[in-house]
């Protein structure tokens, strides 16, 4: 076959039919177009499970109120310091005398009163001291009931001698010797007299050193910690070593608690004694306590290079225990600096939690409680008055997230915690 016919049959086999080519443009065009609505789908599907799951997350949020800036006008903190509460009465209760416990009804966290039973000794050995100096004072009492006897019959004795030598008939020493009788029956009366009073003072120790077997309360206060039990030595000296307990338990007076705050020596000059305060638990950190300087201790610690300062609490709260953690800052009223400032009245704004202000895309931002959604507001930040801070674009009384998170955003669900 010559070789031009080759060409042409090789031409003609890869020549397309158009009817074969229009079929094929066909299938690959469906295949695009199915491959585009899967994408979507898929796209859509991804979309409403991302919107489904944002919009089922809530984030657990603190409110505050928006105040008026009437309070700015307050007193200003112009120094803080931290320490502890501390109680200015607490005892650790134990018995004045050695001895075994037959009880202890104390628990702790409990309140006594004064006087109030806490525990008990074994009285058996002081029971039969104080019922034998009963003995020894009935004994002298009934003893000198005889010598009285006696004395009152010699003084009869004397007179009625001393009748009969007028008539001659006894002699001057009979009457002599009644009369010594007299006196000595006299002395012992006396004698004996004080011997009842030594058996009665004897039967009041007795009685004491019973009484030291029952252990009360000193003072009214709440039991902090139970020290011994039933079966167990106490004494006030510890006579028995290590097995022997110095106390039955440590009552605490809440109403004598107070703050002592160590303050840096160099800023001492600020604090004074009746200047107001506010002070601030570790465990309540938005709850803020009124109060005041009691006293600054005249004494320095020279290791610390601080001065202690004790702050009365205004308002006792049993949620305040002893050694707490608590802030205190001091404060000091605003001066007026002119007469236009006085006229001029309350600053434009509220006040808000400082926290509460964030940066969202370079705006000063509030997240304010929307029912369950948090709206980002735009605001103007001002003068800040200790923890709060003045803004603009807020009204009064509007209820905002605290601090808000770093990932929360404009209607985002919220749930705000209830303290």
């Amino acid at each position: 076959m010559p070789p031009d016919t080759d060409k042409k049959l090789l031409l003609e086999q890869l020549r397309i039919d158009p009817a074969n080519r229009e079929d094929h443009e066909e299938s690959g065009r469906g295949r695009w177009v199915a491959a585009g609505v899967v994408a979507v789908v898929v796209l859509l599907i991804a979309a409403g499970v991302g919107y489904y799951m944002l919009r089922g997350h809530r984030f657990e949020v603190e409110a505050a109120t928006a105040a008026p800036p009437a309070a700015a006008a307050g007193p200003t903190a112009i120094l803080q310091a931290t320490g502890y509460v501390t109680a200015r009465r607490q005892a650790t209760v134990s018995a004045q005398i050695t001895g075994a416990l037959t009880q202890v009804l104390i628990e702790e966290g409990e309140r006594v009163t004064a006087g109030q039973v806490l525990a008990r000794l074994d009285d058996t050995a002081q029971r039969a001291a104080l019922a034998q100096s009963a003995a020894q004072v009935q004994a002298a009492q009934a003893l000198e009931v005889q010598y009285q006897a006696q004395l009152e019959q010699a003084r009869r004795d004397l007179k009625r001698n001393q009748d009969l030598i007028d008539r001659h008939l006894v002699s001057q020493k009979d009457l002599e010797t009644t009369a010594l009788q007299v006196h000595t029956y006299e002395a012992q009366v006396a004698s004996q007299h004080k011997q009842v009073e030594l058996a009665q003072a004897a039967q009041r120790g007795a009685q004491v050193q019973l009484d030291y077997t029952t252990v009360r309360a000193p003072f009214t206060g709440v039991v902090t910690a139970k020290a011994a039990q039933a079966g167990e030595i106490v004494s006030p000296i510890s006579a028995g070593g290590g097995f022997t307990r110095t106390g039955v338990g440590t009552i605490v007076d809440m109403d004598s608690l107070e703050i002592e705050v160590d303050v840096n020596e160099a800023y001492i000059h600020r604090v004074h004694a009746n200047q107001p305060t506010e002070a601030v638990l570790d465990a309540y950190p938005d709850w803020t306590i009124p109060s005041h300087v009691i006293a600054v201790v005249p004494t320095a610690d020279r290791s610390k290079a601080t001065v202690k300062v004790r702050v009365g609490i205004e308002k006792k709260d049993p949620r305040i225990l002893p050694d707490m953690g608590v802030r205190v800052s001091f404060l000091e009223e605003a001066q007026k600096t002119n007469a236009s400032e006085a006229d001029a009245g309350p600053p434009a704004g509220v006040l808000v939690p400082a926290a509460a202000i964030v940066d969202r895309d370079g705006h000063s931002t509030v997240f304010t409680i929307d029912g369950d959604h948090a709206r980002a507001v735009t605001v103007t930040p001002g003068q800040t008055y200790g923890d709060l801070r003045l803004v603009q674009g807020l009204s009064s009384g509007t209820r905002v997230v605290r601090t808000p998170p770093s990932d929360l955003t404009d209607g985002a669900r919220v749930v705000v915690n209830k303290q």
